[in-house]
């Protein structure tokens, strides 16, 4: 049983208007949060037209690598219990041949250094005990061509997660390392080549099938609620590390 309910507690979602963010917010409101999410895009509230309906969200346009905006998000907001962190750039898997330094910047500046500047933009809004949620990816511990920029991208955001729990401590950070996730990153809903891709690496996998944003919101909900985790790293990736 968990320790910490979401309700009445301040939730913020930085990336946060679609894909996994999206559905991390949408069941924290329903678990009674009062969430933020935040996203670079002005079409937030399209993007979560029909969860708003239901649910108590608020959507804030503000890019995760612009520190002014992100201050006054912030300040806007107050207190938070509990900050969540799951904006990426969409970027490919170059060998090192085809390696290019601008692809390799965006990718550490949004998720790595854009996570790392949000969380201390956070600090003054974070509760005593408030906790703190990155994203990583199964590829931090999967290895093979082509995986260089994301491997090593998503080893250094769990390498800082931990170095965090310590630091930040008693505030709580952890880790949710997806798998494959059938999202709008594969291309559109229903689309051919998406529905082939999932189909095909699921059938690779121990489980059977790729995950949904469902299956990865879970593990947020768990490193919010359970006031005994910090410095885990949750793989939700179907056996894909076997």
């Amino acid at each position: 049983m968990s320790d910490t309910s979401l309700k009445n507690q301040q939730v913020v979602v930085i990336g946060g208007t679609s894909g996994i963010g999206r559905e991390v917010a949408k069941e924290a409101a329903q678990r009674g949060a009062t969430v933020t999410v935040i996203g670079r895009s002005a079409k937030a509230d399209d993007n979560l037209r029909g969860v708003v309906a239901i649910t108590a969200i608020t959507a804030i346009a503000a890019d995760v690598t612009d520190n002014a905006a992100l201050n006054q998000a912030f300040a806007a907001i107050g207190r938070i219990d509990h900050l969540v962190l799951t904006a990426g750039a969409r970027v490919g898997s170059p060998k090192l041949t085809d390696l290019k330094r601008d692809e390799l910047e965006l990718a550490f500046n949004v998720k790595l250094f854009g996570s790392l500047f949000a969380i201390q933009a956070a600090l003054p809004y974070l509760t005593p005990k408030a906790s703190v949620t990155l994203t990583s990816g199964l590829l931090s511990r999967k290895f093979g061509p082509g995986g260089l920029l994301k491997s090593t991208l998503n080893a250094a955001v769990e390498a800082t997660a931990k170095t965090l729990a310590k630091e930040l401590a008693p505030r709580r950070v952890n880790v949710v390392s997806p798998g494959v996730i059938d999202t709008e990153l594969w291309g559109e809903a229903g689309a051919e080549s998406r529905v082939a891709a999932m189909a095909r690496i699921g059938q690779g996998l121990p489980v059977g099938r790729v995950g949904t944003p469902q299956d990865v919101a879970q593990a947020y909900l768990l490193a919010m609620e359970n006031g005994f985790v910090s410095g885990a790293v949750f793989d939700i990736e179907g056996g894909g590390l076997l």
